[in-house]
């Protein structure tokens, strides 16, 4: 740590001087309070007692996938921008214009529309969004090894020991990153930088977009008091009006409770607001983050009800589910259904198998057999299909002895999967998707972007 100072001085910075700060456009290192940089005249300037001490980061992309749409056409860079799926579905993000006027992430479409009329709706392009996301990453991953994603467009990163590496503190390597994804990939980040994963978090959404905003450990607890028990990991809309029933609506009102008094009332999400409302985080940021599953879903434009109607549309999901498992070398070994009914309540069936699989046979074979289930007249705004319990392709899929067929078929699905990677994913269809299918092909409509 003394060399690290030593290095700081060397730059002019004093460690835990509140007066002193950078410039966030030209990086000038700023001192003795000045509302705007002294080099470029620029008002965003950082500042903060422990601002060159903290190294645990959280960085979001701002409105990704409509941020990402109008990178490439500047003609809707003033306009109000949706993305997501036609008339029934719902936003899969909305740009700021068009927040300010109430749109939200995974609101209905019809209800988007209401509130911004004007709005230009765009479907997602997720390949595309998936190609600017690994771009980000591997910036990321140029400042640290310790890069935990948690979705396509965000991450923790831990910059601990990495100042030696860079020549500077992390703060300052932070917002060189946000310059630099701003003006090589044409979007922009926010980075919330504090002392813990939680905390992190919370910085990052205080002052979208383009923002970077700091929590110490030593305001942590004050912060914390005024802010509502939503803001809390894991306290949803159900657990706030639980809490609000018990008359608690802020996170000071939870620091005044004992941990057994939470426990007793709360279980372990009990000990969980006790530890979280006083900045306490032990999580690490880990490199490698495993997805728990893989699925693909669909909204529907018209609510349907028919096996004639949904088949078809189960078999395309449960190709795109296959071709993403084989794609990244994993195999789930439960199939999992997930419906959503007219009145959006959520019905999800699975099922176990023998062996992982990855062949769409399997997968849509086992999902054919929990949608005979459900379709019993119950008209469906949403079908989607999954796998969980992922482990490595190896063991995937050994021969069936009892269903002699299932070796044709794989060997069939995998002559198909030669076809499509030659000639693209349409050269070839099978009987459930051909023809009628193709009016239900899905859109990733469900894909959502939530920052």
């Amino acid at each position: 740590m003394a060399g690290v100072r030593f290095m700081f001085a060397a730059m002019g910075i004093t460690v835990n001087d509140p007066e002193h700060g950078f410039c966030r456009d030209c990086l000038a290192l700023q001192g003795g309070g000045e509302r705007r940089c002294t080099r470029c005249g620029s008002p965003r300037i950082v500042r903060h007692r422990e601002l060159y001490g903290l190294q645990l980061a959280h960085i979001d992309c701002d409105a990704f996938y409509a941020a990402v749409e109008k990178r490439d056409r500047p003609e809707l860079k003033d306009k109000p921008l949706i993305i997501g799926g036609g008339k029934r579905g719902v936003v899969s993000t909305a740009c700021y214009i068009a927040r300010i006027k109430g749109v939200r992430s995974a609101m209905p479409m019809f209800k988007a529309l209401e509130a911004c009329p004007e709005a230009i709706v765009l479907p997602p392009d997720m390949e595309k969004y998936a190609r600017v996301g690994r771009d980000v990453r591997a910036m990321m991953q140029a400042l640290t090894p310790l890069v935990e994603p948690l979705s396509i467009d965000e991450a923790f990163l831990d910059l601990s020991g990495t100042e030696r590496l860079h020549g500077r503190p992390p703060a300052l390597v932070l917002a060189d990153f946000a310059k630099r994804v701003e003006s090589e990939v044409g979007i922009t980040v926010s980075v919330g930088l504090s002392y813990c994963k939680f905390l992190a978090k919370v910085a990052s959404d205080l002052r979208k977009p383009r923002g970077f905003a700091v929590i110490g450990e030593g305001e942590a607890v004050e912060f914390l008091s005024g802010q509502p028990v939503t803001m809390i990991w894991g306290v949803g809309k159900a657990f706030a009006a639980t809490l609000e029933s018990d008359g608690i609506r802020q996170i000071g009102q939870l620091q005044k409770l004992e941990r057994t008094e939470l426990m007793k009332r709360y279980g372990t999400m009990g000990d969980r607001l006790y530890h979280l409302s006083r900045g306490q985080d032990e999580r690490r940021v880990h490199a490698e983050r495993d997805a728990k599953s893989v699925s693909a879903e669909t909204t529907f434009e018209i609510d349907l009800a028919s096996p004639d109607e949904l088949v078809p549309v189960l078999r395309a999901l449960s190709e795109k589910v296959s071709a993403r498992l084989k794609k990244a070398g994993i195999a789930g070994r439960t199939v999992v259904l997930k419906l959503k009914t007219q009145d959006f309540r959520i019905r999800t069936r699975n099922r176990q198998l023998g062996d992982p699989t990855q062949l769409a046979d399997r997968i849509f074979q086992t999902g054919l057999h929990l949608l005979g289930r459900e379709t019993d007249g119950t008209r469906y705004r949403l079908l989607g299909i999954g796998v969980s319990d992922l482990t490595d392709s190896g063991k995937a899929d050994p021969p069936d002895l009892v269903d002699l067929n299932a070796r044709k078929r794989a060997l069939a699905e995998s002559a198909i999967d030669n076809l499509r990677e030659k000639f693209g994913r349409k050269a070839v269809e099978t009987g459930y998707t051909f023809g009628k299918g193709r009016k239900a092909d899905p859109p990733e409509a469900l894909d959502r972007d939530d920052d």
